[in-house]
């Protein structure tokens, strides 16, 4: 795919096959394209956590589920999708374009993941989650030291529903003046 096909195709998937977990080499591949996000003074403050521990996973599904509240109608009760795999993007506090490297290298992961055939979605409420006392937990047992700020989850798997079609873009988002 070219550049221009990857992005205007790319969508987030709602609904993962639970049981197939992509290779290591395509989610470090993921994960590499996130850390070469460009950020702002190139102070690089975000820093990407792999969670793995299944225990771990079920606690921060349970613990989104309980700051999203009840699912919209027709969406799974589990708010990462059954996505095998969790990538949690968190951002240095004291950087003051934090949540915008985040949110640059959530974008180019997103990108990277359907480029090579993977599904993903931005799950939210990683701000809130690093505020409780799982987010700290997660933060140690990453060994980050200092204040982080909860950017966002990526689930990431393979897609257990057909791709939604791509959507016009929307009249009058670019100006000139």
């Amino acid at each position: 795919m070219t550049f221009d096909e990857i992005v205007r195709t790319r969508r987030s998937i709602r609904k993962f096959v639970a049981d197939k977990t992509p290779p290591r080499e395509l989610v470090d591949a993921v994960v590499q394209a996130g850390l070469e996000a460009p950020t702002g003074r190139n102070r690089q403050s975000s820093a990407i956590i792999r969670i793995d521990d299944k225990d771990l996973q079920s606690r921060i599904r349970k613990l989104n589920a309980e700051i999203m509240g009840p699912p919209p109608p027709g969406r799974l009760p589990d708010p990462f999708y059954l996505a095998p795999v969790i990538l949690l993007v968190v951002a240095n506090a004291a950087a003051d374009t934090a949540v915008y490297d985040g949110s640059l290298a959530m974008g180019n992961m997103m990108l990277k993941a359907h480029e090579l055939g993977l599904a993903s979605c931005w799950i939210h409420r990683a701000r809130e989650e690093m505020e409780t006392p799982l987010g700290k937990e997660i933060l140690e047992r990453a060994g980050l030291e200092g204040e982080w700020i909860g950017v966002g989850h990526l689930a990431l798997g393979y897609a257990d529903m057909e791709l939604p079609a791509p959507h016009p873009v929307r009249e009058g988002r670019y100006r000139s003046i």
